[in-house]
């Protein structure tokens, strides 16, 4: 099985066939460039789907821009086999709470996605301070402002406001952004767009209106430009760069911070925070929810520890530095202190590190909760933590180095320092965890390679961990700490990855903005003109710390932008070969349905990634195998730009050659959360099951189809009239697959029980009537069934061709090849047995 994308053209190939467990994962995303040959119809009858109709003819006002905005298919043959026996199973679950669930929702955020945000106060006056000496109360103020107006401008009015309503269905994150634009205009680099992929209850696509022509014609741009795709994409996986960097940066910073009341008692201090952190990654294998729960009640005592901490010294000291709120302190303190001032800045945005959590981690809760948490328990607790500091300040300047354990009463200190360092491990483990989200969906999408993930929790999906990725994270961080020994240059390094992370949310919202929520042109460039300016100002205060310590996640993001955007380009060039050298119909009518060889018992599962025409891999098989089976399946599992894709709408079943073949294409769909963990004996029972169904509607279709030819026109306008208008849109322009015409025509069988039948009950009995051919098809299907299953995998080299530019060869021969040589291999990720699996070897020269 072969995980991957396609190449320029295949010149070679070398085949041999083993029986082996060794063969390699195929690419879970994968859909065909319709061209001229592919899309034409072809020689045996084809279920269309129930959409009905020739394209209407284009003209002025709504329905043209509805036209131009969703392609109408040429033709629907492929339909959901499972979804009739799902009553409303259409219907996105929605994520409405009562009010008690979403306080306690709102309860369990604290624990999840604002530990990091909730650290800060460990390190942020100590960093700014450290950069800027205090010499007056300008200072202080001026410095405690620009805290209080970053937390209200980026937190509070972008994310809460703002970002957490461009969610994708209710997830979240970098990659949701990404999916939620793809939805709407097609712009992935690979091309694995289905019209049936539409259909998808939680593709929930909203058409701009008609007086707003801005969406269609930015639509159409990304569509039109490749060099824009391209862009895109690598915006997106520099974010997502960031946010790995980000897993390394966060265990070091906060928990350096939060021991270093220690620093100066205790001997060792560096080897002991090595010890925290790897400790911190060895405990990740028990399961985000192990390590969460075990946690989760130490936030909320945190926050409560920050508030009146930070109210008592407010109280006690300096109530005087509630002044701040004028932000003319913030020109007073760049007056005075100019170019230190904005050296200052860099430590300024450390107070909204963790502000993507809020987003990223949206798919485990609600707008709502995450709204509630924030506006009413984590921005006054920070608020009043900074201006408690503030206050202390005023009175001892000397104090911040240490500011945070030196405000805390002496009494205190020791149940505050145990607090600390647990809320910082939790922090560090709600960054781990986003680390490992992220790196599943880049694998999802094809953009990294395939490495094992181990689900944690039987109940929540989301719950994952991958060995090797932690195993990175551990030895970085170690390393960082032991370099570095302190929290200046790790806050530089930990500041650009945040800002970085911010920036790419800020162009991706932008673009949801237009495209999408078609809100107004002057509002829409308000929100990257407000934010994206301040983000880019904090970004270039930060790069100027680049040689201490800013260097770091430049190069972090760099490395694993390169190994994903290679990965993602040595992909897509193996499929485009695939696409390009799959076998004609003309061929496969010519060899005839014997294929040219003996066809004996058996089901043979060929594993591929086109969803249409038959793969060049096919025709090894057929040279190498002195016979095939009598049932052939190409199965393709590919990734569609959703969250979750229900279980009833997984399958996509059609026929590949004429009915004596018996070759047929299964398409299975995932979205890019969703959990592939099937055993493969329920795999083979339920594909076996689904395709039993397929046969059976195709032969009814049939036969409706020739028993209710003189009754069409009737049933289309009665349909229409009880469907109403969504309905015939639905039906007429996208042209819904079978699945959905059945369904209208059962609900109109059933109106007709009630106030007289539509159709003649001659034709409704002859349409029941058992086909002596389908009893046949199912008969040799159960044939096969019983003499067993075989998995046909491909194991490929990809090879740059001789006179291939050297660039090309370096990253394909020698990078893409050392990726896909350590990379998870197929029958590991299946689970099939060894005995069961036949495999080819091909080399394709691209």
């Amino acid at each position: 099985m072969e995980e991957g994308g396609g190449g320029d053209g295949i010149e070679e190939a070398s085949t041999s066939v083993s029986l082996s467990g060794g063969g390699e994962s195929r690419w879970v995303d994968g859909s065909e460039v319709e061209d001229s040959s592919e899309s034409a119809a072809p020689s045996w009858p084809v279920i269309d789907g129930g959409g009905g109709g020739g394209e209407a003819d284009r003209g002025d006002g709504y329905g043209y821009l509805r036209r131009r905005l969703v392609k109408n298919p040429r033709r629907v043959d492929s339909f959901d086999v499972e979804a009739m026996e799902i009553e409303g199973a259409r219907r996105h679950r929605s994520k409405d709470t009562s009010t008690w669930q979403t306080l306690a929702l709102a309860f369990q955020t604290l624990g999840v996605v604002y530990g990091d945000m909730g650290t800060s106060p460990l390190y942020v006056f100590s960093d700014v301070f450290s950069r800027v000496p205090i010499e007056s109360d300008v200072d202080v103020l001026g410095a405690l402002s620009l805290v209080m107006y970053t937390i209200a401008l980026i937190p509070l009015a972008k994310y809460v406001f703002v970002v957490l309503k461009a969610n994708d269905n209710g997830e979240g994150g970098t990659f949701a952004l990404y999916s939620l634009i793809c939805r709407y205009a097609d712009i992935s680099v690979l091309p694995n767009r289905q019209p049936a992929d539409e259909l998808i209850s939680s593709y929930r696509l909203k058409l701009p209106t008609p007086e707003l022509e801005r969406a269609l014609n930015i639509k159409e741009t990304l569509e039109r430009r490749s060099s824009l795709k391209t862009t895109l994409l690598l915006l997106v996986l520099m974010g997502t760069s960031m946010i790995i960097g980000d897993g390394i940066l966060t265990p070091a910073i906060s928990v350096m911070s939060a021991v270093s009341g220690l620093q100066g008692e205790l001997e060792g201090f560096g080897t002991s925070l090595c010890s925290f952190n790897a400790f911190l990654e060895r405990i990740q294998r028990f399961g985000t929810g192990k390590v969460g729960f075990l946690f989760a009640p130490i936030l909320a005592l945190w926050f409560f520890c920050l508030g009146s901490i930070g109210l008592y010294n407010l109280i006690k000291h300096d109530i005087t530095v509630l002044r701040a709120v004028n932000p003319a302190y913030i020109y007073y303190f760049f007056k005075k202190n100019s170019g230190l001032a904005w050296s200052a800045l860099g430590g300024c945005v450390l107070c909204i590190t963790g502000a993507e959590a809020m987003f990223a981690d949206l798919g485990h809760f609600t707008v709502r909760a995450i709204q509630v948490a924030f506006s009413c328990v984590v921005f006054p607790c920070l608020l009043l933590a900074y201006m408690g500091q503030a206050a202390y300040l005023m009175q001892y300047p000397g104090s911040a180095p240490r500011i945070f354990y030196d405000s805390v009463p002496r009494a205190l200190f020791w149940p505050v320092f145990v607090i600390a360092t647990l809320a910082a491990m939790i922090a560090s483990q709600a960054m781990i965890s986003a680390t490992f989200s992220c790196v599943k969906q880049s694998m999802a999408l094809g953009c990294f390679p395939r490495l094992k993930i181990v689900h944690t929790s039987r109940r929540l999906m989301g719950q994952i961990y991958i060995p090797i990725i932690n195993w990175f994270l551990m030895v970085m961080c170690v390393i960082v700490v032991a370099i570095f020994q302190g929290t200046t240059d790790i806050a530089n390094a930990y500041g650009i990855a945040e800002v970085g992370v911010m920036i790419v949310s800020t162009a991706l919202v932008t673009i949801v903005m237009l495209l999408i929520w078609q809100t107004n042109l002057s509002l829409a460039l308000c929100f990257p003109l407000i934010f994206g300016s301040v983000e880019l100002i904090y970004l270039c205060a930060i790069l100027s710390k680049i040689k201490q310590g800013g260097w770091l996640p430049l190069v972090f993001a760099f490395s694993f932008l390169c190994v994903m955007y290679t990965w993602n380009y040595g992909s897509v060039l193996k499929y485009q070969s695939e696409v390009r050298e799959k076998i004609s119909m003309d061929l496969m009518l010519e060899l005839g349905s014997t294929l040219g060889t003996v066809r004996v018992p058996g089901i043979g599962l060929l594993y591929n990634e086109l969803v249409q025409g038959i793969p060049s891999i096919f025709g090894q098989f057929l040279l190498s195998l002195p016979a095939i089976h009598s049932t052939i399946v190409f199965v393709c599992i590919k990734y569609v730009p959703v969250p979750v894709v229900p279980q009833e709408e997984r399958f996509l079943f059609r026929r590949a050659c004429p009915k004596d073949y018996h070759m047929f294409r299964c398409v299975a769909r995932y979205g890019y959360k969703d959990v592939r963990k099937e055993d493969h004996h329920a795999f083979e029972q339920l594909l076996v099951e689904s395709l039993e169904k397929f046969l059976r509607m195709e032969a009814e279709d049939i036969a409706l189809e020739n028993d209710l030819h003189d009754f069409e026109l009737d049933s289309v306008s009665v349909r229409s009239m009880d469907l109403g208008p969504a309905a015939r849109y639905r039906a007429d322009d996208l042209r819904a697959p079978l699945i959905q015409g059945r369904q209208f025509e059962e609900s109109d069988t059933s109106v007709s029980e009630e106030g007289g039948s539509m159709l003649p009950p001659s034709i409704m009995s002859s349409s029941l009537e058992e086909d002596p051919g389908l009893e046949y098809e199912l008969s040799a299907l159960r044939e096969a069934m019983d003499s067993g299953f075989t998995y046909l995998l491909a194991h490929g080299d990809v090879r740059a061709r001789k006179d291939s530019w050297f660039f090309k060869k370096l990253v394909i021969n020698y990078f893409y090849a050392f990726l896909r040589r350590n990379c998870r291999a197929g029958p590991a990720n299946m689970s099939v047995p060894h005995m069961n699996i036949l495999q080819v070897r091909i080399t394709y020269m691209v």
